[in-house]
């Protein structure tokens, strides 16, 4: 089973970065297909940006250019650098992660694909 455990978030002026880490611990010796996700008061948990276990990346278009995700191995450890922020990407956030693959596992955007969750860090962005 895997651990996730996330930090970074906080509250920032438009315009300002953070970046969101999430260290994995368990199974970090086998490949899983991670994602950022965000929950909204009163709306569906939804995905942001994810990576295959090969490493390839994906983005909602409301964060391309501005976030980008990204993974060091010998860290274990699942990264979102957020640049230019608004006041719209106000939300929790949470990393998530399924498999282990033994070859390849997709990125996702369904969040009923991930059984492994952190307990969400808190992004603010005032004007």
């Amino acid at each position: 089973q895997e651990l996730l455990v996330e930090s970074g978030g906080g509250s920032v002026q438009s315009g300002g970065s953070l970046r969101l880490s999430c260290v994995a611990s368990g199974h970090t010796d086998k490949r899983y297909c991670m994602g950022w996700f965000r929950l909204d008061p009163g709306k569906e948990r939804k995905g942001v940006a994810v990576v295959d276990s090969e490493g390839n990346t994906n983005y909602q278009e409301n964060v391309k250019g501005r976030f980008t995700i990204s993974q060091d191995n010998a860290k274990n450890t699942l990264y979102l650098q957020m640049n230019n922020l608004k006041p719209e990407d106000t939300a929790m956030y949470y990393c998530a992660a399924y498999g282990p693959a033994n070859n390849y596992c997709p990125a996702s955007y369904s969040v009923a694909d991930y059984p492994y969750w952190g307990q969400g860090t808190q992004v603010t962005v005032s004007l």
